[in-house]
């Protein structure tokens, strides 16, 4: 492995330093910081000055000096040493915990590798190379376990605990395997590319029609993304003979990222060998490319047609795949990500730009197709053809579940074209330039997306409007003079429009979106004047009566008033010239030299000079006071209306009102920050005059919100102008009384107290900042606090109090940033910016330009905060105490000071997270096992500056401090020893909280605690994402870079509050909280163990300090609450995890176990079903692999290795030698206790399980338990064994499938202990039989001539050939086979130690009543339904163990039992395949010759039970095993054409089961077979035709092996040919193209109705719509293609058979169902051209009618059509990219021709065929189809009725109006510039004789549904007189006038 690209001591030193910066989870890729260099340096030595400048950002952003690198060093090299150490002896599970402080710091690693000279990956294939197979060796083994293990890690023992699969499946199933398909695709990028042909070599072997699912998902992920012409044909073919959701999902996310990683083709980083060459799109070929945009379209999820088809057939085809029920690998994928990276990275100018003017013409003079691509793309012009396809499906009223799929699509396509289109902008970009975007493709590409994302902004969902609006803000960004003036035109139509709510939303939050472009001209210059308006408009959107209008209107106030100022402009002059701007690279860059093309519509607004723009920016500025001013009366108005203030927590109303609230406090924040001075006085005044002549109770909390936002913007003057008024109040209400009736719980609010809590709201909002503001008022906060202590008698005064307290303290201690402004301060506090301030406007910053002010405790601050200590907290603290010494007498008076004094006590620490850095503490009890733990490796925290007050432990004031935290934890101690501990009774449940709340705060109010922690980040990680337009974004609004400083700072607080040492006061106090976890009151007890809970995840061994008491309060005796909550503490799963899995002291293993199991004395219902949960949850804990780590004992010598070179970076102290002595001599100790300990807790659950007075629920929860510890790699004991297998015949249902579960485990270790030469072979699952063999295989030839050679006695090359894993595609190397097993003896002995085991159960099972008792308790099991018997698994596993594990021992017992049940009802049979060769024969003997009178026997109910035997037998195992077997299948009677249905269907059931499981060994039967159930498709009886149309396919899919001699030759083939995997290669055309001919004599010979159905045509017909059915919806849909195209013709002519509704029903299914599956290479315009023949053939027929004879003249050809029609459209519109323009120019015309067809209901379906067509394909022949029907509407002049042509001429005007409406109708929601003048022509038609004037009347009427939302816009296309025809249109009612 290559070692970091860091080779200087000063790069490692900066490695180190980084680590230790605390930078958690920035995602550095996203802004990384380059500041500019002074002088040049070579590459080297730039990349680590780099990293340096890059790391001082960080460190410079917070406002303490951080450590130095050499003393970063010296902690890195601590916390290596340590696991350097653990890596030595074994320790793995305490070198978890090393890696644990390590982790705190990994992410940082990112950070400085990312800092590379020229932009590169973070780390590059050259820095590191990884190994591939180990990972492999680890994941086969996991895809394809053992047969006899594969049981093991996927049954469900817990079902018998009662609990539902769903609930526990994340611990039924091993996720091992996903995991390391994950671990594969990380570090695919680091396999060598030399490795890849070796790759493929062990991969595409492995690859056939049962694994793809599972290998394609392996094959991705392993791939480097390099050399990429070495497998992406293979993959392609592969993709193209597959119909799979999952392997759809797969190839399209690699093919995202190959088009992403290539994009700059051989120039990239991959180099001229490893880079892709660029070839016709991109990187793909023509081939390619349409099958992945046709993958794309699919993806779509568009219903389409009136059967709204689906759009794939592949989910199906996967969820009935064989592989379906051993699917190991789930691997999540971003299928719309992926593929708009393969769309946006694949266009490039490839080809001539796309001209209008420029068409062909068909022979009817329309236009077939353009010439060109848009804006000379290729990619580009698919993306096009894409989005107009589905251009309808965007708009809200046409809205469904592919409304989310195409808006997320949308979203992604933005994202990613954005992000392609900034590294381009980048230096160090490697594409060429003539590959890269062009301008005209970027506007082409906004112009595409920009009409969907405006009808999809209105979604009536709020995810897909939220991506359609995230698309639209991408877009603005890219051309916001294409996107902003439309956007803004909607925006004031929705803001106006406000009856209309959804527009509203919908508008306010998509204009949140494009903030940036609306108030930055260097953005798009012609937002900022809109400004003010959209702010005005918006204020009544602030409603409490919608909470939605009102969160989407402050989140577009937040998003504008954060990136500029509000004030008043009008009046000043600017100190810049108005039309230019300084600094002259900051204006926005005008393209002068680029004419738009023609067509794109930039919107209605005029395009002004920047002199202009600028000074109707500055007018508008004068309307800011007006608008502060009402938008705080319009929250004020909001706040009178609020409900009242309730509930424990004492929220405002319900979740809306609540998270109306929190969204007023942010705008209100925002607001006040960036008013300037003067109206900051305004606004001051407003709410300062509002808060003193009102106390509304309603609004105590949301007013004290709003003060908060003022103090927050200038807390000096919110202060002086509220503290007096407020004290005089307050102190007034407190005499008045005020607060004085004592309570100490919550209640409801006494309206009295009103006035005082209104006041004391605004006291904490003044408070909340500006610590140095109070020092000028302490001595009367000082004076308040003590008044509010003394005198808040009632709970909500008191809580008050210490909020308010809280607040103050946290104010004068805290480091926080003081100004939140978009500028600095010092550029904020300039007159220029001032008098300028709209030319700074949504100005960004990079992170070194962004100076912060950090409010830092000062030394007064600090003095400030000891005085409160001293005259405040430590007073009430006394007062505790000395009501503690009473506790026992205490009445209401004295409970009520003790709970207020304390709540004082415990807010004021709340509010001191930070006074002092607490020192390390002397480990009085550190619960450690002195003989095999080391107490050096204990985990500890690592040191680091985080801007603690005081950290110097010699400084007095730290001292005090310190005292004052030692004395409340102390009094806490005695207040929990005084009400707890058995005192506490029903009247101090009050008090006891209080104290439970405070042991809280003091162990874990220090530093920043894990969800403060979380929510920072979350909320760093919010507005980075939200303010940046791409992941590498440099630029950034100064609020994000403030926010990072914040999360920074807090990381480093963090680090202090992990890995904490437990002093001796900390021990007694989470002991308390253990007593109070314990209690006999609910409420108590969940409070206690949260808390409990929360503290042992930042106290080292805190769980190992209080699991001894809880196991102790299990024991019998205890009382029923208490042993409850001891269970509840159980349930942790934390602790679960702990105490079973990973128990540092090995003598605490198996304890939890042991002590749940001897619960059972507690008979109280609700604690047992609690253990029952807790065994449920504790048995998923249970792994053998668990121990296996513990215990670990081999050499690993590639851990060394990697050690020894890790050592070569650190200095020669790296490792501490004494402690290295100390933990190798604990070493071999601690194994053997863990491996003592674990005999014991089996021998001690053996002995629960086997006492008689042990409840049947606890033995169950045993046997889950020892199932769960049954381990390889240790024989099982005796009693275990015996319990086992003594319980398969318990009478318990749920005990005997454990046990027998537990019995095939046992016997698979068994197995492995016996055939496992070495402990690896054994873990790794890589052992061989005795009797396996390794056979050569290397063609299909080979492998049928082993297969079928005979089998004989004593022949050494003989080989049984049970599941070859290989031979699809190519052989591997060798395939696994097995040698008969030879008479005599069994051919091998088990393992020496477990004969004590096999012998015990040797001794059960040869009981004379074993096998009786075991058939009869399974015959009295039911089945999931009651009248249909089924073979359970699980019974014939365990019967086949039993026969495989004693070598047919008893084989004469079981058959003597089995015996009488054939005649009975049959419930298990057993298979064996090494079985002495004497004893095999006997059995099959035996059953053979039952056979024949079984069959018979078989009815209806029982035929399932009987094909699951068969299907037992034959599934993987070679047929030659039983000929027997095979022998009778074969010769069994099959008359298809015979009277008796049941007994054909029982022959074909077996023969089913046969040709499913062994048929693909034997070509030539399948042949035979074959071509013997297409003979007889015409048999009479449906069941059978299902059952041959099921052979048929079964056939067909086990006949496709397109085997290859060598990987190499596979992959060359798949390379060079056009067909490699002959899926274009039919093996049975011939005989199908025959049947299909008889079809055509049938036809004439169908019976009339009724007896239509027992026609041979219908019979036939329908065997092959079965078929092919089957086949369209299974994994090998592509293979049907070539039998469909003959059988097509007849398809189509089927759907006209309307007197045979199954036969016509049948045949529209399968036409809908071909249009679902993506057709191989060139078919797809074959198949159309079927569809349109038929079409033309069908009128041609048309006149001949009356010369057919009497069976068809009742069947109009017309039904053809009608019938094509919609299924070509649906055809036409899933394979929309890959039909060529021929093919389109023929359905042009026939549509054309069918429009004139002499039947009203085909020209009405052509007319909406004409509308899809013209929609999603054929635009550009809009124009010649307008000019060619209004002309033939206006040639044509109606006759009379009675003139002979008035029929004709009707039906020929009639097609020229469907052909106009059709017209109008493929633009449903807009109005194209052809339109208006078309409703000329329709008018004057209007009173014409149906069908015309209905289907005017239609059209008009669909025309004003599609328009109603946008009539406002679209009557402006029309004049008076087209508005008129409108009206004429829908028949007099003048809707549009």
């Amino acid at each position: 492995m290559n070692s970091v690209d860091v080779q200087s001591s000063a790069g490692l030193s900066a490695l180190v330093f980084s680590m230790a910066s605390g930078m958690v989870d920035d995602d550095a890729a996203s802004i990384p910081d380059s500041p500019v260099l002074e002088a040049p340096l070579s590459e080297e030595e730039l990349g680590i000055q780099k990293q340096r400048l890059a790391l001082q950002t960080w460190i410079t952003s917070v406002p303490y000096e951080c450590e130095t690198p050499e003393a970063m060093q010296e902690k890195l090299e601590f916390i290596i040493g340590k696991m350097a150490i653990c890596i030595e002896t074994k320790n793995w599970l305490v070198l978890t915990t090393w890696d644990g402080v390590l982790q705190c710091w990994a992410d940082m690693i990112q950070r400085l590798l990312s800092s590379k000279s020229d932009s590169r990956r973070k780390l590059e294939p050259t820095d590191l190379q990884l190994p591939w197979k180990p990972l492999w060796r680890l994941l086969k083994k996991e895809l394809w376990p053992k047969s006899r293990l594969r049981d093991s890690p996927y049954v469900n023992p817990y079902d018998l605990l009662g609990v539902s699969v769903n609930c526990c499946s994340d611990i039924l199933r091993r996720n091992v395997a996903n995991i390391l398909v994950f671990v594969a695709e990380k570090c695919r990028r680091y396999y060598p590319a030399e490795e890849i042909p070796e790759m493929l070599s062990t991969f595409i072997p492995l690859v056939t029609q049962t694994t793809f699912l599972t290998m394609i998902p392996v094959l991705t992920s392993f791939l480097p993304p390099t050399h990429t012409h070495l497998y992406v044909p293979a993959l392609f073919q592969i993709w193209e003979a597959f119909n799979s959701a999952v392997l759809d999902e797969q190839l399209i996310n690699l093919a995202g990222d190959l088009a992403e990683e290539h994009v700059a083709g051989t120039f990239g980083s991959a180099g001229p060998e490893g880079g892709a060459q660029w070839k016709d799109v991109g990187i793909w070929t023509d081939k390619q490319w349409t099958l992945l945009v046709g993958k794309a379209l699919a993806s779509m999820n568009v219903p389409v047609g009136a059967a709204r088809s689906p759009s794939s057939t592949g989910g199906d085809a996967d969820s009935g795949s064989h592989e379906n029920s051993s699917l190991r690998i789930h691997k999540a994928v971003d299928r719309y990500d992926a593929l708009a990276k393969a769309i946006v990275y694949s266009i490039t100018v490839d080809g001539p730009i796309r001209d209008d003017k420029s068409t062909a013409r068909s022979e009817a003079g329309f236009s077939a197709r353009q010439a060109g691509y848009l804006a000379g793309s290729k990619a580009l012009d698919s993306l096009d053809k894409l989005i107009t396809s589905t251009e309808s499906f965007f708009h809200p009223s046409n809205s469904g579940l592919w409304t989310l799929t195409l808006t997320m699509f949308l979203s992604k396509l933005s994202a990613q074209f954005i992000k392609r289109l900034k590294e381009e902008e980048q230096s160090a970009c490697k594409t060429p330039e003539h590959r890269r975007i062009t301008p005209a493709i970027r506007r082409a590409f906004v112009t595409t997306l920009r009409t969907v994302g405006l009808l999809a902004m209105f979604s009536k969902d709020p995810l897909s409007m939220g991506f359609a609006q995230s698309a639209l803000r991408t877009l603005a960004l890219i051309e916001p003079a294409l996107i902003m003036p439309e956007l803004l035109e909607r925006a004031y139509g929705g803001l106006e429009v406000v009856n209309e709510t959804h527009r509203t939303t919908a508008v306010l939050s998509c204009l949140s979106g494009v903030a940036l472009p609306l108030v930055s001209e260097k953005v798009w210059l012609g937002g900022q004047k809109h400004v003010v308006p959209l702010l005005e408009l918006c204020i009544p959107g602030i409603d409490l009566n919608d909470t939605g209008k009102t969160l989407c209107t402050t989140m577009f106030i937040v998003s504008v008033i954060e990136s500029i100022k509000i004030g008043d402009l009008s009046l000043t002059q600017s100190g810049l010239s108005i039309s230019s701007d300084a600094p002259p690279e900051d204006q926005m860059s005008v393209d002068n030299e680029t004419r738009l093309p023609d067509g794109i519509d930039v919107g209605d607004s005029t395009v002004l000079s920047r002199e202009e723009e600028r000074l109707l920016v500055r007018e508008s500025t004068a309307s800011f006071a007006d608008w502060v001013t009402s938008l705080l009366r319009r929250v004020l108005a909001l706040y009178e209306n609020l409900p009242e203030e309730g509930g424990k927590n004492r929220t405002t109303g319900g979740k809306q009102e609540e998270a109306v609230l929190k969204a007023l406090r942010t705008m209100l924040d925002v607001v006040c920050i960036h008013v300037s001075d003067p109206l900051f006085g305004i606004i001051l005044k407003l709410v300062f005059e509002y808060g003193t002549t009102n106390a509304k109770a309603n609004a105590v909390r949301a007013f004290g919100q709003l003060v908060s936002a003022l103090a927050r913007a200038q807390p000096g003057k919110t202060i002086d102008r509220f503290l007096p008024f407020c004290i005089a109040q307050i102190k007034d209400e407190l005499k008045h009384g005020a607060s004085s009736v004592r309570t100490t719980s919550s209640t409801i609010a006494v309206s009295s107290d009103t006035t005082l809590h209104w006041n004391m709201s605004i006291l904490r909002g003044c408070f909340g900042f500006g610590g140095t503001a109070l020092l000028k008022h302490k001595a009367a906060i000082l004076d308040l606090l003590s008044t509010l202590v003394d005198k808040t008698l009632n709970e909500r005064g008191f809580t008050g109090t210490g909020r308010l307290l809280t607040r103050i303290l946290t104010t004068l201690s805290g480091v926080y940033p003081v100004q939140n402004r978009f500028v600095n301060s010092n550029e904020w506090d300039s007159p220029e910016f001032d008098n300028d301030h709209n030319s700074h406007w949504g100005h960004m910053y990079e992170a070194h330009e962004v100076k912060i002010d950090w409010h830092i405790p000062s030394d007064e601050e600090i003095a400030f905060v000891l005085e409160i200590l001293d005259t405040v907290v430590s007073p009430a603290l006394d007062k505790v105490d000395a009501l503690l010494q009473t506790a026992n007498t205490w009445d209401n008076i004295a409970q009520n000071d003790f709970c207020r004094y304390l709540q004082i006590c415990r807010c004021a620490w709340a509010g001191l997270p930070t006074l002092f850095k607490q020192p390390s503490h002397d480990v009085v009890n550190s619960c450690l096992n002195r003989d095999t733990e080391v107490e050096g490796l204990l985990v500890s925290s690592i040191d680091v500056e985080a801007g603690f007050c005081l950290a110097d432990a010699a400084d007095p004031r730290f001292l005090r401090a310190s005292v004052h935290r030692q004395r409340f934890g102390e009094v806490l101690h005695h207040a929990a020893t005084a009400l707890g501990h058995d005192s506490e009774s029903e009247d101090h449940i009050d008090a006891v909280i209080s104290v439970a709340k405070s042991i809280d705060v003091f162990l874990l109010k220090y530093a920043l605690g894990r969800m403060d922690f979380i929510a920072l980040q979350k909320n760093y990680s919010q507005a980075r994402d939200v303010n940046r337009a791409w992941p590498k974004q440099k630029e950034s609004s100064r609020l994000v870079f403030l926010k990072r400083a914040v999360f920074y700072h807090s990381s480093r607080l963090y680090l202090h509050a992990l890995y904490r040492r437990r002093s001796e006061l900390d021990d007694s106090l989470l002991g308390d909280l253990l007593e109070l976890s314990l209690s006999p009151y609910t409420r108590v007890r969940r409070h206690s163990q949260a808390v409990l809970h929360n503290a042992c995840g930042y106290y080292v061994r805190s769980t190992r300090l209080i699991l001894d008491p809880v196991f102790n309060a299990l024991a019998k005796g205890t009382d029923p609450d208490r042993m409850k909550g001891a269970l509840y503490i159980l349930y942790n799963k934390g602790l679960v995890t702990y105490a079973i899995s990973d128990p540092k002291d090995p003598m605490l293993y198996g304890r939890y176990l042991v002590h749940l199991l001897q619960c059972q004395h507690q008979e109280k219902p609700s604690i047992q079903k609690l253990v029952n949960s807790v065994a449920h949850e504790s048995a998923g804990h249970l792994a053998e692999e668990a121990i296996r780590t513990d215990t670990y004992t081999d050499d690993v010598p590639s851990a060394l290795e990697a050690l020894e070179a890790l050592k070569t970076e650190f200095s020669s102290a790296l490792i501490d030698a004494a402690l290295l002595e100390e933990a190798r001599k604990k070493s071999p100790i601690r194994a053997e206790a863990k491996l003592r300990r674990y005999d014991e807790t089996v021998a001690a659950i053996v002995d629960i399980a086997s006492s008689p007075s042990t409840h049947w629920r606890y033995v169950q929860i045993a046997l889950v338990y020892l199932y769960g510890l049954l381990r390889r790699d240790a024989a099982p004991s005796v009693g275990l064994a015996k319990l086992f297998i003594e319980h398969t015949i318990s009478p318990h249902p749920t005990l005997r499938h454990v046990a027998q579960k537990g019995f095939i485990k046992l016997s698979g270790f068994v197995r492995s202990r016996t055939f496992a030469a070495s402990s690896h072979e054994l873990w790794f699952e890589e052992w061989n039989n005795p009797l396996s063999r390794q056979v050569a295989i290397s063609s299909n030839r080979d492998f049928f001539a082993t297969v079928q050679r005979p089998i004989e006695s004593g022949a050494e090359e003989t080989v049984f050939i049970d599941k070859p894993t290989s031979g699809f595609f190519t052989w591997a190397a060798s395939t696994k086979g097995s040698a008969p097993a030879p008479a005599g003896d069994a051919p091998f002995v088990w393992d020496a130690a477990c004969q004590p085991a096999l012998g015990a159960i040797r001794a059960t099972i040869c009981r004379d009543d074993y096998f009786s008792s075991l058939v009869t308790l399974w015959g009295q099991e039911s089945g999931k339904t009651a009248n249909t018997p089924e073979l359970r698994s699980t019974n014939v596993t365990f019967i086949k163990v039993i026969a495989n594990i004693f070598q047919g021992a008893e084989v004469e017992r079981l058959l003597s039992v089995t015996d009488p049940l054939l005649w009975d009802t049959d419930r298990f049979k057993q298979r064996s395949k090494h079985w002495p060769k004497q004893l095999s024969d006997q059995v099959w003997s035996w059953f053979c010759e039952r056979l024949d009178r079984i069959f018979p026997q078989i009815k209806p109910d029982t035929l399932g039970f009987w094909d699951s035997v068969i299907s037992f037998q034959l599934t993987d195992r070679d047929p030659r095993r039983h000929p027997g077997l095979v022998s009778w299948i074969l010769n069994l009677p099959l008359d298809l054409q015979g009277d008796s249905a049941f007994a054909t269907t029982k022959a074909l059931t077996m023969l089913n089961c046969f040709m499913d499981a062994v048929a693909y060994r034997n070509p030539e039967l399948c042949d035979k077979y074959f071509n013997m159930f297409l003979e007889n498709s015409t048999t009479s009886y449906a069941e059978m035709r299902m059952m041959i149309a099921q052979n048929l396919y079964m056939i067909t899919a086990n006949r496709w092996r397109p085997t290859y001699p060598s990987t190499e030759r596979f992959l060359q083939a798949c390379a060079t040919e056009e067909d490699p995997l002959n899926i274009r290669q039919p093996l049975y055309l011939s005989s199908t193209t025959r049947l299909v001919q008889q079809l055509t004599e049938w036809k004439s010979e169908r019976l009339p109705p009724p007896r239509v159905n027992q026609s041979q045509y219908d019979k036939a017909g329908l065997t092959l719509l079965r078929w092919t059915a089957i086949g369209l919806c299974s994994s090998l849909a592509p293979l049907m293609f070539p039998y469909i195209l003959p059988m097509l013709p007849e398809f189509l002519r089927m759907t006209e058979l309307s007197d045979s509704p199954e036969l016509q029903a049948h045949s529209q299914a399968v036409l809908y169902i071909l249009s679902a599956v993506s057709p191989p290479n060139g078919l797809t315009p074959v198949i159309a051209s079927h569809f349109v023949n038929a079409i033309k053939s069908s009128a041609v027929l048309q006149p001949l009618l009356f010369t057919l004879p009497y069976a068809d003249r009742g069947r109009q050809a017309w039904r053809i059509r009608l019938n094509a029609l919609p299924t070509l459209i649906v055809f036409l519109y899933r394979n929309l990219l890959s039909i060529p323009d021929d093919i389109f120019s023929s359905i042009m015309d026939v549509l054309l021709k069918c429009l004139a067809d002499d039947n009203v209901e085909v020209r009405e379906m052509a007319s909406k065929a004409l509308s899809g067509v013209v929609r999603v394909s054929q635009r550009q022949s809009i124009v010649p189809l307008r000019d060619h029907f209004v002309a033939l509407a206006r040639k044509v002049k109606l006759p009379n009725r009675q003139d002979p042509t008035y029929a004709d001429k009707l039906r020929t005007l009639h097609s020229a109006i469907v052909g106009i409406c059709a017209l109008i109708e493929s633009f449903p929601y807009s109005v194209e510039k052809w339109m208006p003048p078309l409703t000329d022509v329709l008018a004057v038609h209007t009173t014409d004789p149906p069908p015309i004037s209905t289907t005017i009347r239609k059209c008009a009427s669909e025309f004003k549904k599609t328009h109603q939302d946008t009539w406002h816009k679209d009557q402006e296309a029309f004049d008076e007189d087209q508005l008129q025809n409108l009206s004429t249109m829908l028949v007099g009612t003048s809707y549009y006038a």
